[in-house]
Order: structure tokens, then C-alpha cells, then sequence
């Protein structure tokens, strides 16, 4: 776990938009690499054509890549389909094959069994959360292992026997999460671990005699602490006397040792080991940037490491031995994403993702001359010479704090041809903008809107000094970053300075209705299942976010102690004040921002006679997964900005 978000899981949760679901044993990670290899020839194009949302959507976008047990297959969500379902790419490149045959929920992968072709997958029921696990028969039959109304499960590990697996479900209390053995044989379980104390489950050693557990005390500080499943023995590997975010990244195969991360000695979170039997601490690395993650092959044999880097996250793969990186050669430019070895580490499976390319799946044979792409993603009707990579740019805010951001310039912008703008604000508190494809985003600036990716204070990854900025200070100083961005804007000869918007999901759908709530600074604003009403949101949290309830609150403010700056920063309590157009766009199921947060913004700025369009999914939550969905949500954002900005 991203020791940034850990003790703010429940703020990330409930704030950020759809992302793939992860779990401790999928060995997922990113990575930048130096330059990109354009899948198709580059050319002069005196005019960039402008593709239809329906283009841009007909990328597919693919999750995944585990191995079976026989080093044939891969295990992949795509969502080819129109909704993600799981598929199995064979490694030699020869046709894939949908495994499953979902049209309402979308289909997340987990793994394959270790020994036969059977495999686990999570879904939920129309974008609820209340995600199930589910075992897929090599015939198609369909197990719902975690059956019941109102409860949420998630995959967390397999035994190294091969004979057992673990399910968390909070089915005996809607507040904690149990640990469950599962059988491979015939999926009788047993409960191993009542979680009284309401800690949260980060991972399992592979003989399953530790159980890692997160205890957040507050938000600058989340212990980690093993307990030994069978006799109940408790040790707490953080510092008793100084705050600090400790997360458990990965036990070893051997049982021995388990990696974790710290922010203890400094500002970023720097990756250690602790060996069990001796209790000795070891720093893995000295680093500048937070490890995101850190996880081992089946043997051990590598170590997979991924750091964020400015928005952008570098993987290395270390032989352990001999110190040794693994180099992937005639690699295109990208980020890796969900590294995976086979059983025997013969062979590493991985996509690789750039903001001007979707993920594609590569398989590597190491020691071979070059990976094999067995996916072609991007539309056949576009041409990536026409996509924009992001620039990393850097801004002064009101106080002189440095603002990090990422800025996409149109193809078709310059001095004599000034864009309008966009300001992108993301998820959380404490998400970031990160570098990588997103079909909304390059529909954007393919049809002239230049995109300010601007990462606030308060945004994670550049340490947690600038993480705590914000802590109840929301729709303030995080705001005023957000406007000096749009001064930054006005500074560049390429960008039209009265011609500027907001745009935002979740958090960012909030910080978008603040800035035309609180200032005048801004000409339009698409908010994106965003909250607008703090009093109502944060007193009703699901039951399954109690661990992180106090970090919560110490974050955003207690609803009980707070309710006066709750509604003074909430843009719904003050839409008198706002005069620009808005588009809103909202999931009915939307366990995290209410439909009725939408319902009632919408209600509030029509009595000002302010223009205000409005598009709600009857079949989606917080994040789109039908890509239906997602087209007609593209289409409204060019839509409503064509006739407004």
C-alpha cells in the first residue's frame, strides 16, 4: 500500500475516481522509461484531425497480467467488450479469448489458481462497492465465494501449499474485516482471524503464520504491526514515540522477512526490511522520491521496485543475489504497470502505459533480445503522432510554495492560435496527477484545451511536509494554488487568458464548485461526482471506513466539532455566488458522493438562471466502467465546453 494514502485510505477511497482494484498479490507496478516509440510512422500533419469521443473510446483499455500455472496465459480485465470482463492472451501471441461474459458489472482479475486454469475475480453490483470474490470454472461456472447483501470482500493472498487462500469480508460486522482460509479443493473456509480491533488487513506471509495489519492513529501516523495467526503474539514495527506512515509492502517467499515503508527519517517514505526471527531493521534504499511499492518474485529471486517519481513512477527489477538490475531491452517509453513473473521467473509479464499510448501487454523471456507486445490498444483510426505528452512544470503560489504540476499543450496552439485552458484537478485530498493515458483527457486537448494537471499542496509525492498542507485548510490554501495555477496559464503567449475553466473528479469536482463558488476566477466548471456539501458527506460514511475514521476526520474535521467550517467551505451552501456555467456529471450508485449531492447543486444554481447541464448514469457509482458511459460523459465535457468556453 502507498504508505502516502494509508492512513487517509478512507479519504482516498471515498474521494478519488475509478481506479483498477489491487490487491497484495498482484505484483502491480509503474514505470517511466526514457523515450517513446510511436506505434505508427510519424509524419508532418499541417492540421491535427479532431477524433470523436466514440474514437477514443474504441482504445481498449486492458488490466492485468498474471501467469497460469503452466506459463501459457495471461489474465487480463479489458474492457473490449463495452464493460470490463476478464479475458486469457496467450504469451505466444496467437488470439485472445473473452472468459467472461458480464454487460452490466464490470469484471476485475485477481489470478489464476497455482495449479489448474480455474481463476478469482471481483465485482461489485452496478459501481455499489460492495465488491464480491468469484471463482471462474476452465467450463464457465461461477462460484460466488463471498455471498451475502451489504457486505464487501476483497482477495488477500494464496498459501504457499497451493491448498489454501485468503478472503477478507466484513460480513459478521459492516465495520471490520475478518480474515477467511479458504479451501482450493472445494472452497470450505475457516475463520482465522477475528478482527476485534478494528485494524486493516494489508497482507499474509505465504506459510500464513503473519498476518500484516495497518493501525491508523492519525493522520501523520499509521502503525504496522504482524500478529501471529496462531498464537495471537503482536509486534509493532513502528516507532512508539514519533509519528510516521508504516506500510507493509510484501513478505518474502522464504517467511523470514517482510518489506515495509516508512516516512520516519525524512520526508519521503524509504523502503526496509525486518527479519522476523531477529528482529533487525534494514534500509533497502536511500531515496528521494516515496516507494510506491515494493514486491517479490515466487522465489525471491528478484525484488520489484517502483518509485514515484515527479508523477511518474520508475520500476527496477533486482536480481537479489548479485545486486544486479534486470534491463528489459528496445523497450518504447512508458510507464511499466503490473509486473508479473511465471512460476518458474523464466518469463515477466507487464503493461506499459505513456499519456500518448494506452497500456499494451508485454511478455519478456529474460535474457532475450526484446519483450513481445501482445496488444495493440490505441483506435486503429488514430494516429499517435497526433496525441501530446505532458510536460512537468513548476509554479509559484500565493506564498512562494513551489506547485508541481503537468501541462498539456495542444498540437495546434501558438502565439498567433491561443487555446483556452483547463485547469485538472484530482482526486483525494492527497491523490495525485500522474503521468499516463486517459482517453478524457487527450479528447480534451485533441479538440483545443490546453489541460493544467496542477497537483496542489496537499497532493502526494512530493513529501509529507506538503502532504499535511492543506489538513483542514480545504477549499483555502488548496484552492489559492488552483488560482495562481491559473496565473501560471496567463503567462504563456500559447494560452487565451480569458478564456479559462475548472474540471475535476470526486475531490477535484469539489475543488472545481469551491472556485466558482469562492472566487470569480473562473469562466466554466465540469464537476465530476464531486461533493458539494461537507456536513452531509462526512456523517455519512459506509460502516466499512470506521478503522479510518479518525484519520479522516483529523483530516477534513470532525462533523461533530466542525459542522461550522464544514458548511463554510462547501460550495452548496453558497451557490448564490456562482455566475459561470457548470456541467455535472453523477453516478446514481455512488457510495461516496451521493446522487443527491448533484441533485441538489444542480437545484441550487438554476435558481441563479446560471447555465448549468446535467448528466447522470442510472448504471455507474464513483468512476465510469461501462464504456458507453464514458463516451457519452467525453462528449458532454466538448459539448459543453464548445458552447461555453
Amino acid at each position: 500500500m502507498n504508505h502516502k494514502l494509508s492512513a487517509l485510505l478512507i479519504l482516498t477511497s471515498l474521494l478519488v475516481g475509478c481506479s483498477e482494484p489491487k490487491t497484495s498479490t498482484q505484483k502491480a507496478a509503474s514505470a517511466a522509461q526514457p523515450q517513446v516509440n510511436n506505434s505508427k510512422p510519424a509524419e508532418v500533419v499541417s492540421q491535427i484531425p479532431s477524433y470523436s469521443a466514440e474514437t477514443f473510446f474504441k482504445t481498449i483499455s486492458i488490466y492485468g497480467s498474471r501467469i497460469n500455472h503452466t506459463g501459457e496465459y495471461a489474465l487480463v480485465s479489458s474492457d473490449e467488450s463495452g464493460i470490463y470482463n476478464a479475458y486469457q492472451y496467450p504469451l505466444n501471441g496467437d488470439q485472445p479469448k473473452q472468459l467472461t461474459q458480464s454487460t452490466t458489472d464490470a469484471i476485475w482479475v485477481v489470478d489464476w489458481f497455482p495449479a489448474d486454469d480455474r481463476f478469482l475475480y471481483s465485482s461489485d453490483q452496478g459501481g455499489n462497492e460492495l465488491n464480491h470474490v468469484y471463482v471462474q470454472s476452465p467450463d464457465g461456472t461461477v462460484k460466488d465465494l463471498t455471498p451475502g447483501e451489504n457486505l464487501k470482500a476483497s482477495f488477500v493472498g494464496w498459501h504457499e501449499s497451493d491448498k489454501w487462500f485468503y478472503i477478507a469480508s466484513n460480513e459478521r460486522d459492516a465495520k471490520v474485516f475478518d480474515l477467511y482460509q479458504y479451501s482450493v479443493e472445494d472452497y470450505s473456509r475457516t475463520l482465522i482471524f477475528e478482527n476485534d480491533n478494528n485494524y486493516f488487513i494489508s497482507g499474509i506471509a505465504p506459510n500464513g503464520e503473519w498476518l500484516g495489519l495497518s493501525k491508523p492513529n492519525r493522520n501523520t501516523d499509521t502503525d504496522l504491526i504482524i500478529a501471529n495467526v496462531k498464537s495471537g503474539k503482536l509486534i509493532n514495527l513502528s516507532d512508539g514515540e514519533k509519528d510516521a506512515q508504516v506500510d507493509l509492502l510484501d513478505f518474502s517467499p522464504d517467511n523470514n522477512t517482510l518489506a515495509y515503508s516508512t516516512n520516519l527519517t525524512g520526508e519521503f517514505a524509504q523502503p526496509w526490511t525486518y527479519n522476523i526471527d531477529s528482529g533487525e531493521h534494514k534500509q533497502i534504499a536511500d531515496l528521494n522520491w516515496d516507494v510506491a511499492y515494493l514486491v517479490y518474485s515466487p522465489s525471491g529471486k528478484y525484488r520489484v521496485m517502483g518509485v514515484n517519481e515527479d508523477a511518474s513512477t520508475v520500476v527496477t527489477i533486482t536480481e537479489q543475489a548479485s545486486g544486479q538490475q534486470v534491463v528489459i531491452p528496445n523497450l518504447a517509453a512508458g510507464d511499466i504497470r503490473g509486473v508479473n513473473f511465471s512460476s518458474d521467473e523464466s518469463v515477466v509479464n507487464f503493461l506499459l502505459n505513456s499519456d500518448t499510448s494506452p497500456s499494451n501487454l508485454y511478455t519478456y523471456q529474460l535474457g532475450s533480445n526484446a519483450p513481445k507486445k501482445l496488444t495493440s490498444t490505441l483506435a486503429d483510426e488514430m494516429n499517435e503522432q497526433h496525441l501530446v505528452a505532458s510536460s512537468v512544470v513548476r509554479f509559484k503560489s500565493y506564498d512562494e510554495l513551489e506547485i508541481a504540476s503537468l501541462l498539456f499543450k495542444p498540437k495546434q496552439a501558438s502565439s498567433t492560435n491561443k487555446v483556452p485552458a483547463l485547469i485538472w484537478i484530482h482526486g483525494g485530498p492527497g491523490g495525485q496527477s500522474r503521468t499516463g493515458y486517459s482517453a478524457a483527457r487527450q479528447h480534451l486537448v485533441n479538440h483545443g484545451y490546453a489541460i493544467f494537471a496542477v497537483n496542489n499542496r496537499g497532493s502526494s509525492g512530493y513529501g509529507k511536509t506538503f502532504y499535511h498542507l492543506d489538513d483542514k485548510k480545504h477549499g483555502d490554501v488548496d484552492l489559492k494554488d488552483i488560482v495562481y495555477g491559473k496565473k501560471y496559464l496567463q503567462s504563456l503567449d500559447w494560452v487565451d487568458t480569458d478564456k479559462i475553466g475548472l474540471i475535476g473528479g470526486s475531490y477535484g469536482g469539489y475543488l472545481t464548485m469551491a472556485g466558482l463558488a469562492f472566487t470569480d476566477e473562473f469562466e466554466v466548471g465540469i464537476n465530476i461526482f464531486g461533493v458539494t456539501n461537507w456536513v452531509r458527506t462526512l456523517k455519512s460514511i459506509p460502516p466499512w471506513w470506521e478503522a479510518f475514521k479518525e484519520s479522516l476526520y483529523q483530516e477534513m474535521g470532525d462533523p461533530a466539532t466542525d459542522e461550522e467550517r464544514h458548511r463554510a467551505i462547501s460550495p452548496l451552501f453558497h451557490a448564490s455566488n456562482i455566475k459561470a456555467p457548470v456541467l455535472i456529471v453523477q453516478g446514481a450508485n455512488d457510495p461516496r458522493v451521493l446522487q443527491v449531492e448533484s441533485d441538489e447543486m444542480v437545484e441550487a444554481i438554476r435558481q441563479n438562471n446560471v447555465p448549468v447541464d446535467y448528466v447522470l448514469f442510472d448504471d455507474e457509482g464513483h468512476g465510469f466502467r461501462n464504456k458507453s458511459n464514458r463516451i457519452e460523459a467525453s462528449q458532454a465535457y466538448v459539448n459543453f465546453l464548445k458552447k461555453h468556453l
